[in-house]
């Protein structure tokens, strides 16, 4: 049983509302149970509940357990929101429980959603944090206009998708393990020629995923995974 505790400072600590709920009325945790605590940033807690209220369940925080091991690489996904929210979120659960450490959703010339719900988003990554058991949280940053995020990326691999006509290589073969590294991941219709310009003028690859077309979603998850497999192997 793990929940989030991102401000963990001292030995006592009071849940937040949606993890109080889910401790006293979801899983009927009563005083005296052990639970495990993360903060979001690596850190492995102990605790055990003392006043197990659904709004403000309060714990005593009884040990640090240990840092959770750090993934040899750093992965930063800018991908178009998809027009389908639940699909954008689909990709957000799903790279969460792989491994990923930055998500940008990209404003593209040929996206049809131009926003998120950030706070929903959030909570589905913590969500899939803890039942992938993992203690490090994604990063989930605002909207931006693609051309910002390509020239302000200075991940050491920067990589992007894209299924038109032009000299591209296998993920397999251009990602490097232990390296930084981002991929852009464009809306439905693809991204237009003037943003591959843009991207290949900022120092970005063409990569092919696959032989298949791939929905957006389905293309941020095969790339998620392709560089946890190039990194890790199992």
């Amino acid at each position: 049983m793990i929940f989030y505790a991102p401000d963990i400072s001292e030995n006592r600590y009071t849940l937040d509302k949606d993890e109080s709920a889910h401790a006293v009325k979801a899983l009927r945790l009563k005083t005296g149970d052990s639970i495990t605590l993360t903060d979001g940033k690596g850190g492995w807690y102990s605790a055990v509940i003392t006043h197990p209220h659904p709004e403000r369940c309060e714990v005593e925080v009884t040990g640090k357990r240990r840092e959770s091991e750090k993934r040899p690489y750093h992965l930063h996904i800018g991908m178009a929101p998809t027009k389908n929210i639940d699909r954008f979120e689909w990709f957000v659960e799903k790279s969460s429980e792989i491994g990923i450490d930055e998500i940008t959703p990209l404003l593209c010339e040929h996206s049809e959603r131009k926003n998120i719900p950030a706070e929903r988003m959030k909570r589905i990554a913590i969500a899939a944090m803890k039942q992938s058991g993992k203690a490090c949280l994604p990063k989930i940053n605002p909207v931006i206009p693609i051309a910002e995020w390509l020239n302000a990326c200075r991940s050491g691999q920067k990589l992007i998708a894209y299924c038109g006509e032009t000299e591209k290589k296998s993920i397999r073969t251009v990602c490097l393990p232990g390296k930084s590294v981002a991929v852009a991941i464009g809306p439905e219709g693809d991204f237009s020629c003037n943003e591959i310009r843009q991207a290949l003028s900022a120092g970005f690859q063409c990569v092919t995923l696959g032989k298949s077309r791939l929905r957006t979603e389905t293309a941020g998850v095969v790339a998620c995974h392709s560089v946890y497999f190039i990194n890790e192997g199992e």
